[in-house]
């Protein structure tokens, strides 16, 4: 699987001993966006993007949300998206710039469908465009089925609040969290990706660090390998209810336990709050029936 995985990445497979796995779902990643991944895409009113701010190199990951057909498909190895963009959000400048390697996911909790697709950005006069290089689905694993949404008419985000420290309700609003999503990087290279898990997953054990336990998914370990590498990372915990956005940019490091199992530790370096800057409202959580009972 030349061009799909690098040297992180292999050796957490190989750890694993999911290689022959992984090669074979490897094979789905492609370049071209099929007709399928197409019509998902126009049926999504929210989408999560991950990339490295070009003036200071700190990962984010940021939500984007419109009506349905905000995103889609312009061509067999193109993606556009209109509008979105939060002018306080981390990523502002990285979506405004030329060139920027960018990752991004589609996760439909109605029907718990999720699909990836990564490239490189072109600023256009609407929002922007990115160049399709990688794109795939991924299983439902791990995602919580929310049957619907609304749009709240008149929310509007609220003024964004920056520290280097993570509060305790935000602490609190973390371990309440069913799911986040992660950006990270390896060689210029980004991948976003999500995290599922009953409320407890992730413990924010201090004001500075939080963690989680590496559930088994696919077998690729992109975001795990990539954090072999390069130990950049960015957060992103919304809430499905009120739209508020919690965002949060550090460094993560994964240790085995005497069992095998992975844990991901993750310390603070700049968190990024925003009330209502999404404006869906979703219905309550029907876990997936893959979460594991968090650990205590």
């Amino acid at each position: 699987m030349t061009g799909v995985y690098h040297a992180g990445s292999r050796a957490l497979q190989d750890r694993a001993g999911v290689r022959e796995a992984a090669d074979h779902v490897g094979r789905a990643i492609g370049a071209g966006i099929k007709p399928v991944a197409a019509a998902f895409l126009e049926l999504q009113p929210l989408l999560v993007l991950g990339a490295a701010d070009p003036s200071t190199g700190a990962v984010w990951a940021s939500p984007l949300a419109g009506t349905p057909g905000f995103v889609r498909a312009t061509g067999p190895h193109q993606m556009s998206v209109t509008g979105g963009v939060r002018p306080a959000d981390p990523l502002a400048a990285a979506l405004a710039t030329e060139g920027t390697q960018v990752a991004t996911i589609a996760l439909d909790p109605r029907t718990r469908r999720r699909m990836r697709l990564n490239g490189r950005l072109r600023p256009t006069e609407r929002g922007f465009a990115v160049a399709a290089e990688r794109v795939f689905a991924n299983c439902p694993k791990y995602i919580q089925r929310r049957e619907s949404y609304e749009v709240r008419a008149g929310r509007g985000p609220g003024r964004t609040t920056r520290s280097g420290e993570l509060s305790a309700p935000q602490r609190e609003f973390i371990e309440s969290a069913d799911t986040f999503f992660v950006a990270t990087v390896h060689e210029g290279r980004v991948e976003v990706s999500h995290k599922g898990g009953s409320p407890g997953f992730v413990r924010a054990g201090s004001a500075h660090g939080l963690s989680w336990r590496d559930y088994p998914g696919n077998s690729m370990f992109l975001t795990l390998g990539n954090l072999n590498s390069d130990p950049r990372a960015g957060l992103l915990f919304l809430d499905w209810e009120t739209g508020a956005v919690l965002q949060l940019t550090g460094e993560a490091r994964t240790e085995a336990g005497e069992d095998g199992e992975l844990t991901v530790r993750f310390a603070v370096t700049e968190v990024v709050q925003t009330p209502s800057a999404v404006p869906l409202r979703w219905s309550a959580p029907e876990y997936s029936p893959a979460n594991p009972a968090p650990a205590h």
